[in-house]
């Protein structure tokens, strides 16, 4: 048995790369052991966030895993075509393995599947066992029957173009493309000059997606647009949890008095999927205390995330919206609404920061689908799977 460790990071994630990032800037004499079952940190992902969900201080202890800045962003709908302000910013999982690796070290270790995570130790699948002060559980989402979730469920393409594609800017939603049986838009972030990552994204009941079927689509659109495919740089797949409704305290109860972080402990925006912003928060939060044993590390997780649950419960309220009223093909017109209104507010929503006007004015005036469908959507509490059906 090694020595014990400050802290374990079970997990090399955003949440859990991001807490170690903080980390080592805040308190780099802590001894912090991340582990990692694949065979480098981030896995294969694209982080993205608006630059006014992170504070000042956030975004420059960031600044060095950003990958791509842009300025403004656009949305398409059938009925709405808009630029909106505000710098948009994406992470890359290449640039953030390669951050973490030359920040932690040998630290950081990889290929190195864990067996069982209690608060203070770990068993790595090869009967090692390592010991801590507090260990986090950063493996990503778990299921729970006490949540009521859809998802954000998304094939993106990274590919190199034969000629310029001619974007300045991402497209966030574009969402004039075929529906297929629920909210779909297409997300388009452009590298550089010549290369693209195009996503087909699907709001859904179910975290499956027919594969297939999404790359179909995007060769379609890029097709559509004129856009030469040379060469497929890499492709990634997603499901991320959209939370209807739920009782958190039961959500919470088998972690007893485990730490954990990100998607594991609940903490993303209930509409977006986004976790970046809440995992930055919860990393400043942490480095600001530590170090602390695990019974403290848990309990000041646990306020964390109960503040978060309060605080996306209108969200939690707009996704039975989407989800459970009007027709699936029709669900579009919730969003194509939404961006119709002020951009400060659309900011605001984004950050998961809405104030009571903004709250009022997304809910007054005509809603986007049947009247009598999205009163019982808003008000239905504990929606059923079946309910998507």
């Amino acid at each position: 048995m090694s020595r014990p460790w400050d802290l374990i990071l079970v997990g090399a994630g955003l949440a859990n790369g991001l807490i170690a990032w903080r980390l080592k800037q805040r308190q780099p004499d802590l001894a912090i052991l991340m582990l990692e079952a694949g065979s480098h940190a981030g896995g294969n992902h694209t982080w993205s966030f608006h630059g006014t969900d992170l504070t000042s201080v956030q975004r420059d202890w960031l600044a060095p895993l950003v990958a791509h800045r842009w300025s403004g962003y656009d949305v398409r709908f059938p009925e709405l075509t808009r630029t909106l302000p505000g710098d948009y910013l994406s992470i890359t999982s290449e640039r953030f393995a390669a951050a973490l690796t030359d920040t932690l070290g040998d630290d950081l270790r990889t290929h190195a599947p864990v067996d069982d995570v209690s608060p203070c130790s770990v068993t790595l699948a090869d009967g090692e066992r390592l010991e801590a002060h507090a260990v986090i559980d950063g493996r990503g989402y778990r299921p729970s029957p006490h949540l009521t979730i859809g998802f954000q469920a998304f094939v993106g393409q990274q590919w190199r173009l034969a000629t310029p594609h001619g974007l300045v800017r991402p497209t966030l939603m574009d969402a004039t493309v075929d529906q297929q049986g629920g909210y779909r838009f297409v997300y388009t972030l452009p590298l550089s000059p010549t290369e693209l990552l195009i996503e087909d994204t699907h709001y859904v009941d179910s975290a499956g997606l027919d594969a297939d079927r999404a790359r179909a689509n995007l060769v379609r659109y890029a097709e559509a647009r004129g856009w030469q495919r040379q060469a497929l740089v890499r492709e990634e797949q997603g499901s991320l949890p959209i939370t209807l409704a739920g009782d958190f305290e039961a959500f919470r109860a088998p972690l007893a008095n485990q730490p954990a972080s990100g998607l594991r402990a609940g903490l993303f925006h209930a509409t977006t999927g986004y976790s970046l912003p809440t995992a930055a928060a919860l990393a400043d939060r942490i480095a600001e205390r530590m170090p602390l044993g695990a019974p403290a590390l848990s309990a000041l997780i646990h306020r964390f995330a109960a503040t978060h649950w309060r605080q996306q419960r209108f969200f939690r309220m707009l996704n039975r919206m989407l989800f459970l009223a009007g027709r699936p093909d029709e669900r579009f017109r919730v969003m194509q609404r939404f961006y119709g209104l002020d951009a400060g507010l659309i900011a605001r929503f984004y950050a998961g920061q809405l104030k009571r006007a903004d709250k009022l004015r997304i809910l007054v005036g005509k809603p986007p689908v049947p009247v009598v469908e999205a009163a019982r959507a808003v008000l239905k509490r504990t929606p059923r799977l079946d309910d998507f059906r």
